[in-house]
Order: structure tokens, then C-alpha cells, then sequence
């Protein structure tokens, strides 16, 4: 995400061109859901915290996540998360939000 999300700012609609998305297919994190349920999170909104992706909604990831993110990423050898962790990377350094539109 290119701006820190507000305090009581929803994020409910898919909004793919307003954000710098890449695609990975759902199997590919169908295979990692049950990892990511460790993963710190919001969904739709920060007063909404929980753990793991809003599968069917809008996750926002943030910052403080990025490193078991990237940890849970890099325990997978294959290619079709080579952009994730690429962009996992690029949010850590630059301490910023990751946005998940989910199915």
C-alpha cells in the first residue's frame, strides 16, 4: 500500500488498480492458510485486528508481519511466490502495509 491506512478507514470494496498488485493464485495460498494463521492482521480496518487472511474479504498486513511472512514464504520452494516475497520485502524495507483482496 502506498499510504498507511487511517484509523477508521474501511478497505471493503476490490480496489486492484489503486494498489500495486501482483496476482498469486488462490492455490498457491490456499497451500499456505493454515501458516498464515500466526500472522498478525486486519481486516477491512485496523480497529478490526485478527490472525491470518479475511479469506473472502479484504486483509490488511502490516508492517510488524512482514518478517513471519516472508519466513512462512520462504519455507515454500516454488516459483509462484517469487513476486510475493519479492514484494514482502519491498513492504519490510519500507515499513509499509501489505493489502490482500481475497477470493
Amino acid at each position: 500500500m502506498q499510504n498507511k491506512p487511517m484509523n477508521k478507514e474501511r478497505f471493503d470494496e476490490y480496489e486492484l488498480n489503486k494498489h500495486n498488485c501482483i496476482v498469486v493464485d488462490d492455490d498457491f495460498i490456499e497451500q499456505i492458510l493454515i501458516d498464515l494463521q500466526n500472522v498478525d492482521c486486519y481486516w477491512h480496518t485496523l480497529p478490526n485486528s485478527s490472525k491470518g487472511l479475511a479469506y473472502c474479504g479484504v486483509t490488511l498486513i502490516p508492517p510488524e508481519s512482514m518478517d513471519i511472512l516472508i519466513k512462512i514464504l520462504s519455507l515454500q520452494d516454488k516459483l509462484e511466490y517469487t513476486d510475493l516475497m519479492s514484494l514482502t520485502n519491498q513492504a519490510r524495507e519500507e515499513n509499509k502495509y501489505i493489502i490482500h483482496f481475497g477470493i
